[in-house]
């Protein structure tokens, strides 16, 4: 199988090119092209254990390029979409580049993958397109209602996925996940910004009153159910992705002081986000009806992720000026 994997130097596609190429998930794999346009979050060095590998290319390019795409998609099986831009924060301040790149992106990868007769595609996508839920947990059925530009670009990339399949019969499925962490994510998202902080001897910051909660997702369960949703899953369906453990803010920067060794003095109470969700909750049973189960327990996915970055101060240290949250 040839492999197509665009935003693939970021934290989640790196880590699915990373154990794709070392025959974790069970495929026959003949190549692997990334292609990245290498924005801020986008790292080479997140490929470096691979980069040797004869079966990876690597490809600069934007999504939004069709003539770019036109000369290098063809010949490839699967195309699996990470490209996006996916900080809430920088969505609030900058919402036309994730429109570009969420939406007209891809778009423009679809549209090439319907002239160039791909077998498979699928999207990666986000819980954050389902809003915010009080009780109980979202299934793939229910209406998507996003409250920052970021999730309403990514809601309206999800609704392409539908069309494409729909009119065009691409066969393409998407995705949605809850919230990844583990090692060479970048640093302005909240564990490896709490992480690197403390390592630091400097404070996190803790929006509001810190009761938001999320469902943790440790990157390689995350990265295992896209690999069985590529083999598995149905065209113009959707997969929900979860971790199965729910943690207020609050209860998040307690394990990660504790994991670090500090207290609640390094905690610094900013303003919360404009359009903060309260809670996401994903029901996945569809996922795994197809095989899908979460191997990695949030106690030692952080434990892993905070000696990760302990060991890895060369690789996270130039990037902390480049983060959207310091």
């Amino acid at each position: 199988m040839r492999y197509f994997v665009t935003g693939a130097a970021g934290f989640i596609g790196s880590h699915f090119v990373r154990e794709l190429l070392k025959g974790s998930y069970g495929t026959d794999v003949t190549s692997v092209t990334v292609y990245d346009k290498l924005t801020y979050a986008g790292n080479l060095e997140n490929l470096a254990s691979v980069a040797d590998d004869p079966r990876y290319t690597f490809v600069q390019g934007d999504i939004c390029d069709g003539e770019l795409l036109d000369s290098v998609l063809p010949g490839h099986d699967v195309v699996v979409n990470f490209a996006a831009e996916t900080h809430v924060d920088r969505s609030i301040h900058g919402p036309q580049a994730f429109l570009v790149t969420n939406v007209v992106g891809a778009q423009t990868l679809f549209d090439a993958c319907l002239r160039h007769e791909i077998a498979r595609t699928v999207h990666i996508g986000t819980d954050e397109v389902y809003g915010s839920i009080d009780t109980g947990s979202w299934t793939e059925d229910e209406p998507l209602l996003p409250n920052s530009p970021y999730s309403a670009a990514k809601a309206a990339a999800e609704m392409l996925v539908r069309a494409y399949h729909v009119t065009y019969g691409l066969n393409i499925s998407s995705t949605r996940c809850s919230n990844n962490y583990g090692p060479f994510q970048f640093p302005e998202k909240v564990i490896p910004l709490f992480v690197t902080n403390l390592i630091d001897g400097g404070k996190v910051p803790l929006y509001g009153d810190g009761l938001n909660v999320r469902d943790w997702l440790h990157v390689d369960d995350h990265c295992r159910g896209i690999a069985i949703a590529i083999a598995k899953g149905e065209p113009g369906q959707s997969y929900n992705i979860g971790g199965g453990l729910e943690l207020n803010n609050r209860e998040l920067t307690e394990q990660v002081l504790a994991a670090l060794g500090a207290d609640w003095s390094s905690v610094e109470a900013v303003e919360d986000r404009k359009g903060h969700d309260r809670r996401y909750s994903v029901d996945d049973s569809r996922i795994r009806a197809l095989g899908y189960a979460p191997q990695h327990t949030f106690a030692d996915g952080l434990a892993e992720t905070v000696a990760w970055y302990r060991e890895h101060e060369s690789w996270w240290r130039p990037l902390k000026s480049k983060a959207a949250i310091k």
